[in-house]
């Protein structure tokens, strides 16, 4: 091990002990109910300069992310003009470890005349924000890490900490659903794993469905001639139920040991019992089907045992 590796596990390490050090004051509780009893019009303004202005912008979007609308604002623009954004119902969070940084000062006998609730998470309830402050959200005195303990390192990680126990305590106390939750992700491998199987199943003429009677030949080349290739058909009976499954790996194995099968009707050769989900389904827990049985494809049934789509693991990674 290096020096270079010790002193960066040196740093964590310290991290980790402020942390485990950072208590919470029934300050906290009040901030929870105060935002929650806000007008429903109303948002969560946060504020900070320099670094804490950094992770006032990422708890803002964590805020916004679990359904309490909320938007960073710099303390520089809202005081040349973008004050105005603010309301009677809306909240400021005012993020600062001294709590004597002077542009965020400023703001505070304008905040006041709205009249805004302040909110603060900074050093203790001693500094000037917060003796301005409804409420504090106090991290203490905390030593910033490196060799020369001025770059804002372990203040900022307390006060990320601090933001994102609100934000996940406003999400319990909400109760926030898996549902609401996806509704506000639409977008990138979060919100595809949130939506519902029935919005990325493959559907219609996009699925291959057969009869059991139906020959190999026949199925192979009903397979062929789906729009996607979906490497699989789903098989089944008399009654229209879903009775098995025909894949590549089907395909494959016949070949080795079936020279002669294509003539032979499918049922003969294909997967019996195949797993299924229900439309209704997160994709999140089909991919979890997939995975655990080690298959490409899964059919998506109806309340009658009647397919109504496929969902290929292309479908999800």
């Amino acid at each position: 091990m290096t020096g270079e590796i010790d002193y960066g596990e040196k740093i964590i390490r310290d991290f980790a002990g402020s942390l485990e050090a950072l208590n919470l004051s029934s300050d906290f509780e009040f901030a929870v109910k105060t935002i929650l009893s806000m007008n429903p019009q109303g948002r969560v303004v946060v504020t900070g300069m320099g670094k804490a202005g950094i992770i006032g912008t990422k708890i803002s979007a964590t805020l916004a992310s679990v359904g309490v609308p909320s938007f960073f604002l710099h303390p520089a623009e809202a005081i040349h003009g973008d004050l105005g954004r603010f309301t009677k119902v809306d909240l400021a969070l005012i993020l600062s470890n001294s709590g004597e940084t002077p542009e965020i000062l400023s703001l505070i006998p304008h905040l006041k005349r709205i009249p805004c609730p302040i909110i603060s998470v900074t050093k203790d309830k001693d500094s000037t924000l917060g003796q301005h402050s409804d409420l504090v959200l106090a991290i203490g005195e905390s030593k910033e890490a490196g060799p020369l303990a001025l770059a804002p390192t372990t203040s900022t990680i307390l006060m990320l900490a601090i933001g994102d126990a609100l934000a996940m305590t406003l999400a319990y106390k909400k109760g926030i659903s898996p549902q609401a939750f996806a509704s506000y992700h639409p977008g990138g491998d979060l919100g595809r794993s949130l939506k519902k199987v029935k919005e990325i199943m493959r559907k219609g003429e996009n699925i291959c469905v057969c009869k059991e009677s139906d020959t190999a030949k026949e199925v192979l080349h009903a397979i062929t001639i789906t729009p996607g290739r979906p490497g699989a058909a789903i098989i089944v009976n008399g009654n229209g139920k879903v009775s098995g499954i025909f894949t590549d790996g089907d395909l494959r194995r016949c070949l080795d040991s079936e020279p002669d099968f294509l003539n032979f009707p499918i049922k003969n050769f294909m997967g019996k019992n195949p797993k299924t989900v229900s439309e209704d389904m997160f994709a999140q827990d089909a991919l979890l089907v997939l995975t655990e049985h080690k298959i490409d494809q899964v059919i998506v049934i109806d309340s009658e045992m009647s397919p109504v789509g496929l969902v290929d693991i292309q479908d999800l990674v």
